[in-house]
């Protein structure tokens, strides 16, 4: 029996019927989605380097209501193919390699200490406190935007990722036209103001970088700043909340390390379906797939598989080459995935050491968004 997304026992805890998926059907039709989807961390680890497959749609009849929201994709570096993503990917990258981001360091272990310092009584919701203004706040600071901003960009970044969740319907969709509008036009102006006053910041450095085919045109340069702003929190909000979540519940002590943060992404990742599209014909897995069709890679079964990994429900920070899927790969693995590594290791890391006691104070429960997964809230007794 298929699952079904909006079921709460299965957002609650997928993991049983992801096992029992790869036992009996690891290549199967997901009907409520009507794709393919594979749950095989081979399948999935194959795919997403399979250049056969890429991420710009062949054909999509937009609907009216949605002509700003899909204007905007269009110039999305995650919804792109070479050779304009090479291009993009080029310019972007020159700001997320890991050495750049390592200066960073000190002004997140600054912000963790400030959120902690705020933390009103021994209890505190995770999220709101901490998990989300760590990513909103470093992400805005990074590009340049002001940080007053952070609320506002929030909900137009939730408005517009409710796109790729399970229960979007006709009002989820006016809320992401909605917000493409609104966003559009703040980073609009605010590009024309950086074009006559830059700044050290990302955006200033957007504006005016060049590859060998060109500088970011002006509907590029939007979008890419709304992708990196949007992206930038997303994932690690809910990383960040689902860890804490797992390493209280395996009776974690003492420092936080690389492989915490490696297993954090793997034992409960943020996002649990990445979807791609076939250049051409391809038969793979014994399925054939027609040019143009769109496949499911569902990252969360992957990364829970007993092919690939020892006692795959068991937290375990010690294991060796843990080879997650959680940031993708290929052309298309995370470009901020150096940022939200260093971000899980500094804010695991401060709140740890800082409330070694913590524990939950109520059980948590997920939010009804698969594909995405992370908690409605996360309630923590600090002391």
């Amino acid at each position: 029996m298929q699952p079904d997304p909006r079921d709460p026992a299965f957002f609650n805890d997928p993991y049983p019927a992801y096992h029992a998926i790869r036992a009996s059907a690891p290549v199967f039709k997901w009907e409520h989605y009507g794709i393919w989807c594979f749950a095989r961390h081979e399948d999935v680890s194959t795919l997403l380097r399979d250049r056969r497959f890429g991420r710009e749609v062949p054909h999509r009849d937009i609907p009216l209501h949605l002509t700003k929201f899909y204007a905007n994709e269009a110039h999305s570096l995650l919804e792109l193919e070479p050779p304009r993503h090479s291009r993009l990917r080029t310019l972007v990258n020159r700001a997320f390699v890991s050495r750049a981001i390592e200066r960073l360091r000190p002004r997140i272990e600054a912000l963790c200490h400030e959120l902690i310092d705020r933390f009103a009584t021994d209890e505190t919701e995770l999220i709101e406190t901490y998990a989300t203004p760590i990513p909103v706040v470093m992400i805005c600071e990074l590009l340049g935007v002001p940080a007053a901003m952070g609320p506002t960009l929030l909900q137009w970044s939730h408005d517009m990722v409710a796109m790729y969740q399970s229960r979007r319907d006709r009002a989820v969709e006016h809320r992401a036209e909605a917000a493409a509008i609104a966003f559009t036009g703040f980073m609009r102006d605010y590009i024309a103001e950086r074009r006559s006053d830059p700044r050290d910041d990302l955006l200033s450095t957007l504006i005016t970088a060049e590859s060998a085919e060109g500088r970011l045109s002006e509907d590029e340069l939007i979008t890419t700043a709304i992708l990196l702003l949007n992206a930038g929190h997303e994932a690690t909000v809910h990383a960040m909340a689902n860890g804490v979540k797992a390493l209280v519940e395996s009776g974690h002590e003492g420092p936080i390390t690389t492989g915490h943060v490696e297993e954090v992404l793997r034992f409960d990742a943020p996002l649990h379906l990445f979807t791609r599209y076939a250049k051409e014909a391809v038969d793979f897995a014994g399925i054939k797939i027609a040019k143009g069709e769109e496949v499911g890679l569902m990252l969360g079964a992957a990364n829970r598989d007993p092919d690939r990994f020892i006692d795959p429900d068991r937290f375990d920070p010690t294991r060796e080459a843990n080879a997650h899927t959680s940031f993708g790969a290929g052309i298309h693995f995370c470009v901020g995935a150096p940022l939200a590594r260093l971000e899980l290791e500094v804010g695991l890391g401060v709140l740890f050491a800082r409330l070694p006691q913590l524990r939950l104070a109520e059980r948590p429960r997920y939010r009804d968004t698969f594909h995405f997964h992370g908690l409605e809230a996360l309630m923590l007794a600090c002391r």
